[in-house]
């Protein structure tokens, strides 16, 4: 592992030292701990839960108001402002950085999928604290493509455990503190065809996975302590895929997803929504039994349902995805397509890159950089601009502002509100399909082969 100077600064303080490390010692006992030169304000950390799971505290994108007080809004990896320090990361991943009681978690995966790995690192300092290979594989199946990875499905934490996940190949919970596995399953199989893409979420007692394979799509929901399977729940979509034979074409490729689902409590029930190829679902969260579902077009589907006043906000998949309202109340029962979908907005909208929603606004960029800003009551376009780049990770929202990360390495900082405004356009050495996350103040963002601290200097 190769360190900046701020990590390699921070790992390497000894007790006792030479006369010609007084002055590199001095300055890291004041705290003004450089990266090149650059100072940098407190790095504690808080002692809770930062950024749970993939989509954050609120599950929706948005950065909580003592994660984002102090955020900053550039940054410069030539001159080090506020780079707070940089760490090499083993392999590959797109997994976003998971933060807790002062440590970063993520996983990766070599490229080839034989090897998958888990982190947890200082969010102070960027030094790895742990760092395990989980898993072995001897033959994964092929991705077929260049922009997935076999360490794409985030981590969930809490305050006494972390879920681990990579799909098919396997699921733990871990001990955060002692990193102690507590269960393994690796039991609980999908062809992904293209690698894995969902990640977890939490309620109450149960891990909630989604697997939308090409021979195999369900929900399941474990039991937090013991792994064990709680319910399982098949798709119930008519993909509209058949041969002339019966047989899915191209191998069951059209029915492939990468939803994240999420939940939302209705009548004092809590449903999960999950998004699929060609259909969205919801589920009663302590049977899995399905409860509602929307017909849609598209296929590919990863980005979390956003919720607003009793409606599901639904984006249906990438290229020419739409983005769908369905109205929840008392009567959304069975296949609600055309009964309950409120308003649908079926060009412009986001594809691998979720949408974000603050207050009644709904705020998302295009693969090709097209940002727009939606009114979440209605669906009309409030404006649109564009940014320079490819997107595929996922915006945060914190302080008013977006948080938008390119493949070219490329982030920019743009204004909510009632027009697009760009405030600031900061780049790095490599680019980024893993969304960002943030705590304490500082943002964490993880490029093909690097992790980041972002902090106010």
């Amino acid at each position: 592992m190769n360190c900046s100077p701020v990590a390699k600064l921070t790992m390497s303080i000894p007790g006792r030292f030479r006369c010609s490390e007084i002055s590199r010692v001095f300055v890291a006992v004041l705290g003004i701990i450089a990266f090149a030169g650059v100072g940098f304000t407190d790095a504690a950390a808080s002692d809770r839960v930062n950024w749970p799971t993939r989509s954050g505290p609120t599950r929706n994108g948005v950065v909580a108001d003592a994660d984002a007080a102090g955020l900053p809004t550039e940054w410069s990896e030539e001159n080090g402002k506020n780079v707070a320090w940089k760490i090499d990361l083993e392999g590959f991943g797109h997994s976003v950085p998971i933060v807790g009681h002062g440590k970063v978690w993520l996983t990766a995966a070599t490229k080839d999928g034989t090897k998958q790995y888990v982190y947890a690192i200082d969010q102070a300092s960027g030094k790895v604290l742990f760092h395990k290979l989980l898993f072995e594989n001897p033959a994964p199946e092929p991705l077929k493509n260049e922009v997935n990875t076999y360490a794409s499905p985030s981590c969930a934490l809490e305050d006494d455990a972390v879920y681990v996940h990579f799909g098919t190949y396997g699921t733990v919970r871990m001990n955060p503190n002692t990193y102690e596995i507590v269960w393994t399953r690796r039991d609980i199989n999908c062809r992904h065809f293209r690698g894995p893409g969902s990640s977890p979420i939490l309620w109450n007692d149960l891990l909630i996975l989604t697997f939308d394979g090409i021979d195999a799509q369900f929900v399941t929901a474990l039991n937090k302590k013991t792994g064990e399977t709680v319910w399982k729940t098949d798709r119930t979509t008519d993909y509209g895929d058949l041969d002339e034979n019966g047989k899915p074409k191209l191998e069951g490729d059209l029915r492939k997803a990468y939803g994240t689902p999420n939940f939302v409590e209705m009548n004092g029930k809590t449903q999960i929504v999950s998004v699929g190829s060609r259909a969205a679902f919801a589920y009663d969260a302590e049977t899995g039994k399905e409860l509602w579902t929307i017909r849609h077009d598209d296929f590919n589907a990863s980005s979390p349902p956003l919720f607003f006043q009793n409606h599901a906000i639904i984006n249906t998949g990438s290229r020419s995805s739409n983005l769908v309202s369905v109205k929840l109340d008392d009567s959304t029962k069975g296949d609600v397509s055309t009964s309950h979908v409120v308003w649908n907005r079926d060009k412009g909208n986001s594809d691998l890159s979720a949408p974000v929603i603050l207050g009644d606004r709904i705020y998302s960029t295009a693969n090709n950089g097209v940002v727009s800003c939606v009114n979440a009551a209605n669906g009309e376009e409030l404006w649109k601009g564009r940014i320079e780049g490819t997107f595929t990770a996922s915006p945060i929202v914190a302080n008013g502002l977006l948080y938008f990360c390119s493949e070219e390495g490329d982030s920019f900082v743009v204004r909510t509100g009632d027009s697009f405004e760009v405030v600031a356009k900061n780049h790095l050495a490599e680019g980024m399909r893993a969304s960002p996350s943030a705590a304490d103040g500082t943002l964490f963002l993880r490029t093909f082969t690097h992790l980041y601290a972002i902090r106010q200097k």
